[in-house]
């Protein structure tokens, strides 16, 4: 063939990605492949069926010579949603649902056989049918008409849906999982370890339902101690392909909003067959580990168990027992938190990092709007859990990193955490320089060294906020993939989840594969790494949905205090204006730059995190406490306004007393 026929064929063959289609405001769309340094684009009128946040398939119809590469969606991989919340339009006796948001979506057809009551100007959710070549628009059917009173339960429903989680399960899903049984059998019990004459616990917070990980301790003739982590044995219940799975999968992960949970299984799993009770016998799968009083482990065993949990402890009643040496079972309390703490001071010497952070919790009255905000303290009883389920998920990493298939490693969910930024590392070294604090990037040890002195130093000064929130900001986002590169911030080797299967699915494959090797029947996942890239992906949605819910009740609470004063800390510094989060309720607002203008004209100075004044000097910078005022909070947009207090008034006259919280 001449090299002119070989150049023809070469540019006539047709090139199609995978990808996400992310449509603009302004409504053009582009679809982010990976490996692709550069989006294609997508004009509004090549979309095909395609919705926003989809999974598509595009053909590349113009080569990006100098420019952006465009294309044309073919087909439909994935799509991110088939629930949606709109209006109901009766026009002639033509139904139609109009969504209203940032992206845009054509109406959708409803037929008057799938109404479910709905009238003209009603507010629903509704799921998408179909779209067929045929159809001009898509079908969609109404699953329920959502009332005005439940404006705060329906944006909580809005914030799911726009996640991409569906809202509840399918009737098929429900029908598979209530027909499974908890009884457990002579045939099963033959095949697993029985625990059910250890004592045994679960130590968990006070509103929990779902109780997947338990805690055994005994003492052994040798002198050590034996203590087992044990795990709820979902993969027993859920099994590979089958209907269960394939809903659990689709979802990947729980979702926590303040007022709810929406779960990765139907409570009939979640909270019944695989929920470790007290006083009920349960299949598990556990690391039991055989470890001496100075924390040093000197035997570990994997497999799947029977137990009996004989009390389930609260993690406050757990802390008044270490705090008071007193109460059920507080020797073995006392013990397990001696060696905790041990294993914490492992892990802080061979290089983890002790970031911290506060979590805010709303106190929700019965229709769950918040009455009060409370913030919840990690104390020695959640650092106990912690540890040990570390220890597990390490132990279980550390044994499947050793499985080779062909002399390579076995396709396996690890979850790593990647080493920092190197040139986000330099500019946070250079700020904390201001400040008097040294910091060696010369290699990860010293990292993580510099990173623990500097928290340790910076404790109860007046930059200890803003230099925990920069320090974080540096560090990589901790993901799912079968290429163990360690997770930095632990200071691990090897790491995976094995510790809650009830709530991630990537727990669930680390089971099956952990039981594979065990049996010495391994099967390759050629699907790995889709896999858990569907994994993270799903992880954060369901936390961006987490901070809506969150930001969404924030606004719900601040709005009685619209016209109120309070301290605050500027908690971000942007071009645009500045946010502060009130000392008092760890409530966010931003601060316009336009709302400054009458007292300077500021300017952004990125390498300082502040808005500096071009007459004044006045600086406003991330970490400085300044007084604010509550000016607008929109649940529309949930968003809070606040105006800069001064320190002197502008004009003479006095000047408002901060408030005190409404209770």
């Amino acid at each position: 063939m001449s090299n002119k026929k070989k150049k023809d064929s070469k540019s006539s063959r047709v090139k199609m990605y995978k990808g996400k289609l992310d449509i603009s405001r302004s409504g053009m769309g582009y679809v982010i492949v990976d490996g692709l340094e550069q989006d294609i684009l997508v004009k509004p009128n090549d979309f095909g069926k395609a919705f926003h946040g989809d999974m598509v398939r595009v053909q590349v119809t113009k080569e990006g010579r100098g420019k952006r590469t465009e294309g044309v969606v073919v087909d439909i991989a994935e799509r991110k949603q088939v629930d949606f919340v709109g209006d109901i339009e009766i026009n002639r006796n033509v139904a139609f649902l109009v969504i209203s948001g940032d992206k845009p979506i054509p109406d959708f057809f409803i037929p008057s056989e799938k109404l479910n009551g709905a009238v003209h100007g009603d507010r629903v959710l509704a799921r998408l049918v179909k779209w067929d070549k045929s159809d001009k628009k898509p079908i969609a059917e109404v699953i329920s008409v959502i009332k005005a009173e439940d404006e705060a339960d329906m944006a909580m429903k809005e914030i799911i849906i726009d996640a991409g989680f569906p809202l509840s399960f399918d009737d098929d899903v429900m029908s598979a999982a209530m027909k499974l049984s908890g009884r457990i059998t002579r045939e099963e019990s033959m095949k697993r370890k029985d625990c059910r004459d250890i004592l045994t616990f679960t130590i968990d917070p006070v509103d929990a339902k779902d109780f997947d990980d338990a805690i055994s301790i005994r003492n052994l003739d040798n002198g050590c101690y034996e203590i087992g982590v044990h795990i709820a044995d979902v993969s027993h219940f859920v099994v590979p392909g089958s209907i269960l799975d394939k809903a659990a999968y689709q979802r990947a992960t729980s979702v926590y909003l303040p007022d709810r949970v929406n779960p990765m299984l139907p409570e009939k799993i979640s909270n019944e067959l695989c929920s470790l009770r007290p006083n009920e016998d349960k299949y598990t799968f556990s690391v039991i580990f055989q470890i001496t009083n100075r924390a040093e482990i000197k035997h570990k065993w994997i497999g799947r168990t029977i137990i009996h949990s004989n009390h389930r402890f609260t993690y406050e009643e757990v802390q008044q027992t270490i705090e008071t040496k007193d109460g059920l079972h507080f020797k073995p309390i006392l013990l397990l938190n001696d060696l905790a703490q041990q294993f914490r001071k492992q892990r802080f010497d061979n290089g983890a990092i002790n970031f911290s952070s506060q979590e805010v919790k709303f106190k929700l009255d019965e229709k769950g709007k918040p009455i009060g905000i409370v913030i919840k303290e990690s104390k020695e009883a959640h650092k106990l859990i912690e540890e040990f389920m570390l220890l597990a998920n390490r132990t279980v990493a550390e044994y499947v990193s050793k499985v080779k298939i062909n002399k390579e490693p076995l396709p396996f969910p690890y979850r790593i955490h990647d080493t920092p930024d190197e040139e986000k590392l330099k500019a946070f070294a250079a700020y904390a320089k201001k400040f008097g604090y040294k910091f060696d990037i010369h290699n990860e040890k010293e990292i993580a060294a510099s990173f623990n002195k500097l928290l340790e130093e910076v404790s109860g000064k007046p930059e200890q906020h803003v230099l925990e929130q920069l320090g974080i900001r540096t560090m990589a986002k901790a993901i799912y993939t079968k290429e163990n590169v360690g997770h930095y911030g632990l200071g691990f080797e090897n790491y995976c989840h094995f510790t809650s299967p009830i709530r991630r699915y990537p727990d669930i494959m680390v089971h099956r594969i952990l039981q594979q090797c065990l049996d010495k029947q391994v099967q390759v996942d050629k699907k790995m790494e889709e896999k858990c890239k569907h994994c993270s992906d799903r992880e954060r949605a369901a936390m961006e949905a987490e901070r809506a819910g969150n930001k969404y009740k924030q606004v719900q609470y601040m709005q009685q205090f619209v016209g109120d004063e309070f301290d605050g800390v500027i908690s971000g510094v942007a071009s645009f204006g500045f946010w502060v989060e009130t000392v008092e309720h760890k409530c966010e607002g931003l601060v316009s730059i336009r709302d400054l203008s009458d007292y300077d004209d500021f300017w952004h100075d990125e390498n300082d995190y502040s808005l500096v004044g071009r007459r004044s000097g006045k600086k406003f910078r991330m970490g400085d406490k300044v007084m604010i005022k509550v000016v607008a909070a929109n649940l529309a947009k949930r968003q809070l306004d606040y105006h800069w207090v001064p320190d002197e008034p502008k004009t003479a006259g006095p000047v408002k007393k901060k408030a005190k919280a409404k209770k």
